[in-house]
C-alpha cells in the first residue's frame, strides 16, 4: 500500500554518513596514496591516461573539461608525460596553442600495465564476496551513480519473480520498517501483515492465488499479493515499493499482474482496503481501472485514519 515519496531532508548526520563512506572508500581504493596502487600514476594522472587509452585522440582542454582539472595542473601532467615518452603532442589545425595528445607505445603499455594492477586489486576485493553480495555491491553502485547524476548512468532492470524461501519475512519486516518511518505505524501494523502472509502460505491456492516480488539484482525491493476472497472476489493485498526503487513503475507493474491474473482465473471483480494518507498508491489504483466505493474513519496502528474500499469489474 506504501508508495509514497518521502519528504526530502538533509541532516547533518546524512552529510556525515557521505562523508564517512568518501573516506571509507577511497582509502579502500588506495586512491589516497601519493602513486595509484603502488604505480607510478597519482589518480589524475590515471584518469588522463584512461580518458587517452579509450577516446582516441584528445586536446589537452578537452580533457580538462572532462575531468574538472585546473588548466594549469593539467598542464604540468601532459609536460611529465611528454618527458617520459608516454604521449605525443600535435598542434591542432584549428588552433596552435592546443595540442593533439596521443598515447605512444610506451604509454600504451603503461597503461595496460596500470589496467591489470586496477583489475586485480578489485578481484582481490570482490573475492572474499558471495555472488548475492558482489550483486548487491555492484547493484548498490548503479543506484549511487543514477542518484547523484552521472550521465547515462542507468539502474540495473527491475523484475518481478515468485517468492523464494525468506521472502514472506522480507514482506513483514519491509512494510513494518517503511511504514513505521514514513507514517509512524506501530507494530500492529507489522502483526497485521504476519497474519496475512502466514495465512498466505498455510493455505496458499495455486490455481487462484499469487505473490509476486520485485527484485533488482536478487535484492527484493517490493511486493504484491491476490488472494481468494471467495470464487468470485480477488483481494490486492499488501502492495509496496521500497524508497530506493521508486519511480521506476513497479508499482504500476504489480497491481497489472494482479489484474491479468484475476481475469485469467475467472474472478469477477478484484477489491482492495487501503487508506487515504497513501497518495502515490490511491493514484496507481485509479489509473489501473479501480474505482473508489467507500471510506471510513478509524483508529488503527496508532494513528487516526481513513480506511477506503477499491474495486475493480473484471
Amino acid at each position: 500500500m506504501s508508495l509514497a515519496q518521502p519528504a526530502l531532508a538533509q541532516s547533518d548526520q546524512e552529510i556525515a554518513a557521505v562523508r564517512a563512506f568518501n573516506r571509507f572508500y577511497t582509502r579502500k581504493l588506495e586512491v589516497l596514496d601519493q602513486h595509484l596502487l603502488k604505480t607510478p600514476f597519482s589518480l589524475s594522472e590515471a584518469r588522463v591516461m584512461y580518458e587517452l587509452a579509450h577516446r582516441g585522440d584528445l586536446s589537452a582542454k578537452e580533457i580538462g573539461l572532462e575531468l574538472g582539472l585546473d588548466p594549469g595542473y593539467l598542464s604540468r601532467i601532459v609536460q611529465k608525460f611528454d618527458e617520459d615518452k608516454l604521449i605525443t603532442r600535435k598542434p591542432l589545425a584549428t588552433d596552435r596553442r592546443q595540442f593533439q595528445l596521443s598515447l605512444t607505445a610506451k604509454g600504451r603499455a603503461a597503461f595496460a600495465k596500470l589496467e591489470r594492477t586496477s583489475q586485480d586489486h578489485v578481484g582481490m576485493m570482490l573475492g572474499g564476496l558471495s555472488g548475492e553480495d558482489r550483486k548487491r555491491l555492484v547493484g548498490a553502485m548503479g543506484v549511487v551513480k543514477h542518484l547523484l547524476g552521472e550521465p547515462g548512468a542507468a539502474l540495473p532492470p527491475a523484475i518481478l519473480r515468485d517468492p523464494r524461501p525468506g521472502d514472506m519475512g522480507y514482506v513483514v519486516q519491509s512494510h513494518g520498517a517503511i511504514y513505521a518511518s514514513e507514517y509512524g505505524w506501530d507494530a500492529t501494523f507489522e502483526g497485521l501483515v504476519a497474519e496475512i502472509t502466514a495465512k498466505f502460505i498455510t493455505s496458499f491456492d495455486a490455481s487462484r492465488e499469487r505473490c509476486w516480488i520485485a527484485d533488482i539484482d536478487g535484492r527484493p525491493v517490493g511486493s504484491v499479493f491476490l488472494v481468494r476472497h471467495d470464487d468470485e472476489v480477488a483481494k490486492l493485498r499488501l502492495l509496496l515499493v521500497e524508497p530506493s526503487a521508486r519511480g521506476r513503475g513497479l508499482g504500476q507493474r504489480l497491481v497489472a499482474e494482479c489484474v491479468s491474473f484475476a481475469r485469467a482465473c475467472g474472478y469477477r471483480r478484484i477489491t482492495l482496503w487501503t487508506q487515504s494518507i497513501l497518495v502515490a498508491a490511491r493514484r496507481i489504483y485509479s489509473d489501473a481501472g479501480f474505482t473508489l466505493m467507500r471510506s471510513e474513519p478509524h483508529r488503527s496502528f496508532g494513528q487516526n485514519l481513513v480506511g477506503e474500499t477499491w474495486e475493480q469489474e473484471l
